[in-house]
Parts: C-alpha cells; structure tokens; sequence
C-alpha cells in the first residue's frame, strides 16, 4: 500500500510540473503576411526581382543574337576575326553570369535588399512575440509555419551546460 501511495505521490508531482509549464504557439506567415509593411516590402522585393531578371534575360538574349550572327556569317570570316568575335560572346556571357551572380547570388543585391527590408520587420515580431511570452510566463513559443521551430523558450529552461558537464565537455560562454 505504502509503495502504491509513492507511486502515485511520484506521478502527481511529475504531472503538475509538466503541467505548469505554459506552451503557445504562432504561425509567423499569417502574422507576417497581416502586416502592410511587410506585404509592401514583399511587393517592392518582387518587383526589383522581375526587373533585374528581365535585365539578365535581356543580355542573354543578346549574346544568343550574337552567336547566331557569327554562325551565319562564320564561313566568311577570316580565322582572326573569327577568334575576336568568339572572345566578344565568352565576354559578353561572363559579364551576364556575373551579372546574374551580383543580383541573384547568395551575398547579390536581392539578399542585401531583403535583409534591409524584412529584417526590422521580422525583429519587430520576434521582440513581440519575446515581450509577449514573457507577459504569459510561457516556457516555449512555437511557430507552425513551415517546419515547427522555437520562436521564444525562457532560458530557466536551458539545459546545455548541464547535457556539456554530463558528456565531459567544457561549455563556451
């Protein structure tokens, strides 16, 4: 009996302390796409996307042209001029690509752009979301956006010290 009344003392502790714990969760697209601002820097980002794209589209197009110029006129040409108007389109192709590579790449004006764009926007969420969390003594914040991530979790509740000291690893600060 006695064993019994443990067991349960046991399990009624546990319980009330996961259950004192406070869980809540966001959806960041829904919120994101209710701000204007947010959905006018989407539209602005969009809009220099299409531009630049066609900016590409238009040197492409244009060294394409000139590639079928030198094809036709090829077998007329003599072997040096030949050699120059082939240096001219490798040329003309490479600025494209680097082009392509400055708007688009992963360091291009359209990362710079979104960066300068969204992210105030994005800290002014995430610092709400803190604010508010902290207000309702919530433990975690999920977002269900995309793939379930902690937004916000209170760092009482950070264990990695703990997990480091238990493998044998000395934490960083």
């Amino acid at each position: 009996m006695r064993k019994t009344f443990l067991t349960v003392l046991v399990l009624f502790v546990f319980s009330i302390s996961l259950f004192g714990q406070k869980y809540a969760y966001i959806d960041s697209e829904y919120i994101l796409n209710s701000m204007p601002s947010y959905v006018e820097a989407q539209a602005e980002l969009d809009r220099l996307s299409v531009e630049w794209q066609k900016e590409i589209e238009a040197k492409f197009k244009k060294i394409d042209d000139m590639y079928r110029k030198y094809q036709q006129e090829a077998v007329i040409l003599p072997d040096e001029t030949k050699v120059k108007r082939q240096n001219e389109i490798i040329a003309a192709e490479n600025d494209a690509k680097e082009l392509q590579k400055k708007r688009f790449g992963t360091d291009g004006d359209l990362f710079k752009k979104r960066e300068e764009l969204m992210k105030p926007i994005q800290d002014r969420v995430f610092t709400a979301i803190e604010e508010y969390a902290r207000e309702k003594s919530y433990a975690f914040v999920f977002d269900k956006a995309g793939v379930m991530t902690i937004v916000y979790a209170d760092s009482k509740f950070d264990i990695n010290s703990e997990i480091l000291t238990k493998l044998g690893v000395v934490g960083r600060k």
